[in-house]
């Protein structure tokens, strides 16, 4: 793109092509250096508050904290380059392990906490987890003993010694009080560091480099299965740096993180957000709640909030709501799916969030691409999810694959130091999502203005994002076919007011079988997280079909609309 257009009003383009700004500065620095120097700026400034465990450390106390992982990682054999998984809810030893294996040069893979035994096995075995750290129970999921029904050889293991169905696997660490078979407790881990390994850790640093592989994030795909979408330093401390510059954030914000960690919207736009200008990062629980959410702002003056918009929606519908004094809120990121202009005018109102900003983009991209700037006409701000970020260019393409004129609807396709390194292992999908100029195809479906917003029009790919999380049918599709009764299954999303999708399925028996709606749903509980469980279950005897067999999903989209009384 042979023009730049900077951020300003009277930049008037004639196709649908927008760069950022380049006037920032990218940081070439590995997140453990960042880490070290703004400890050394704001060593007693507070650094990251977790409201359910009763911790609240300053940059130097936790800096202290992050570097007794770092050494317990290495004293266990931890090498660089080396994966090392994390399957938990919100916690401190998230965070610190996050930072710890940043320092060390080892991949950390974010686990979803929904993920049920089979979707476990098949992130470890993807990409060759070697350490595995894991919570010991949260809400219905208890995480040990699903580890236990994928490797029972725990119970009587021989260190280092390989498990069946998880090769690659050599070490599971357990966060909790409990002590268990074959797994070493993360205290313990805490302690094994020495002297030596510390020199170890601090002759490491200088040799890891920015572009290393950092973070390994998985994101569903149309074949079933997750994608390893694999993320540098640079990716995303950068993306982390440019975010907060986009809430003007300083040492003195206090931003509240109710979003997974798991996902880039809490290891990025939060914990790193905080890092890259030394604000303070505060959890207000394990996972959403509105009620803990609500008073862990009013508590701890929390100058910022993350959230999406089901998020959002929940808290305003509290009953309590108009009760809790959030008036030292100012900014925040509302994404993860499409944001309704009234609940952004509302966020603006009723939670004294002037400068929220959306964010929008994709794990592939560190994750924002897009966002929306707090100095542009309202309209703006609530109805676009804003313009390119800076270092990142963004074009529309028609379906011929041409810059799209002004206005016309066409895929959305970024390109720049946000774009992924690609999908760990797999080449042809990685060819198949990043072209040979380096552009990363987005599968949504956008329109850009004069001015370069970007309004999101709709999706090319079968995705539906409910709440926030991203769900591809065909993942759920292919568990109901090893159904024994299950002749055929077609998964799509109906709109929903609260969750922006809900999941819908349509079921056909095979001929002399039966299945009802409550013993699919109990089956599909038991094989997936269960967000992806379908909310709507039918039974039917055929499908609306093309003259070719294909299956005319819009078809059924819009009478399963018509039957719920919903707009499409």
């Amino acid at each position: 793109m042979n023009k730049q257009h900077k951020k300003n009003k009277t930049s008037s383009l004639s196709t649908s092509a927008y760069q950022g700004t380049t006037e920032i500065p990218l940081s070439e620095l590995t997140i453990g250096t960042h880490l070290t120097r703004i400890v050394d700026t704001y060593p007693d400034r507070e650094a990251i508050v977790v409201k359910h465990q009763d911790i609240r450390w300053t940059y130097r106390q936790y800096l202290r904290e992050i570097e007794r992982v770092a050494t317990g990682l290495l004293a266990i054999g931890v090498k660089p380059g080396e994966r090392v998984g994390i399957w938990s809810p919100n916690n401190i030893e998230w965070s610190l392990v996050q930072m710890a294996t940043a320092k060390i040069g080892a991949i950390m893979v974010c686990i979803n906490p929904a993920y049920r035994p089979h979707e476990l096995e098949f992130a470890i075995n993807s990409v060759e987890v070697k350490y595995l750290i894991v919570a010991q129970q949260f809400k219905s999921s208890n995480y040990i003993e699903m580890l236990y029904e994928l490797a029972p050889e725990l119970n009587s293991h021989v260190p280092g010694a390989a498990l069946s169905r998880l090769p690659s696997l050599r070490k599971v660490i357990s966060i909790g009080e409990k002590n268990h078979s074959g797994i070493l407790p993360f205290a313990q881990l805490q302690a094994l560091g020495n002297e030596q390994h510390y020199l170890q850790m601090k002759e490491l640093e200088p040799t890891l480099s920015a572009h290393d592989p950092i973070n390994i994030q998985f994101t569903s795909g149309t074949t079933g299965n997750p994608k390893g979408a694999t993320l540098s330093h640079r990716n995303i401390l950068n993306n982390g740096r440019l975010v907060a510059r986009s809430m003007h954030f300083t040492e003195h914000d206090r931003l509240c993180i109710p979003v997974p960690l798991y996902h880039c919207f809490g290891m990025v736009l939060g914990n790193l957000a905080c890092l890259a200008s030394g604000a303070c990062a505060i959890f207000p629980g394990p996972s959403f709640e509105p009620t803990t959410t609500l008073e862990t702002v009013e508590q701890e003056k929390c100058t910022a909030l993350h959230g999406v918009p089901t998020m959002f929606i929940a808290q305003l519908e509290h009953p309590d709501f108009y009760r809790y004094d959030l008036s030292s809120l100012r900014t925040g990121v509302m994404a993860g799916s499409t944001c309704p202009e009234e609940l952004m005018r509302k966020v603006h109102s009723d939670f004294h969030m002037q400068q929220v900003v959306i964010g929008y983009g994709q794990t592939e991209c560190s994750p924002i691409n897009h966002i929306t700037d707090t100095d542009s006409p309202l309209d703006k701000q609530v109805k676009t999810v804003g313009r390119a970020m800076p270092h990142t260019e963004v074009k529309i393409i028609n379906h011929n694959g041409d810059i799209a004129a002004v206005g016309e609807a066409g895929e959305i396709c970024a390109r720049g130091y946000c774009v992924m390194q690609g999908y760990w292992g797999d080449e042809e999908k990685t060819r198949n999502t990043i072209d040979s100029e380096g552009w990363l195809h987005s599968g949504d479906l956008g329109e850009m203005d004069e001015s370069g917003y970007v309004t999101i029009v709709g999706r090319i790919k079968d995705l539906i994002i409910r709440g926030g999380e991203n769900i591809y049918p065909r993942e759920i599709e292919e568990v109901l076919y090893l159904h024994d009764d299950v002749s055929d299954a077609a998964v799509f999303g109906v709109p929903d007011k609260k969750f922006g999708e809900q999941v819908c399925l349509w079921l056909r028996t095979k001929e002399g079988h039966t299945i009802t709606e409550e013993e699919t749903r109990t089956y599909l509980k038991e094989q997936l997280a269960y967000f992806k469980v379908p909310k709507y279950i039918r039974i039917v005897d055929e499908y609306p079909m093309t003259v070719t067999g294909k299956l005319q999903k819009f078809k059924m989209r819009q009478q399963m609309a018509k039957e719920l009384g919903v707009k499409i």
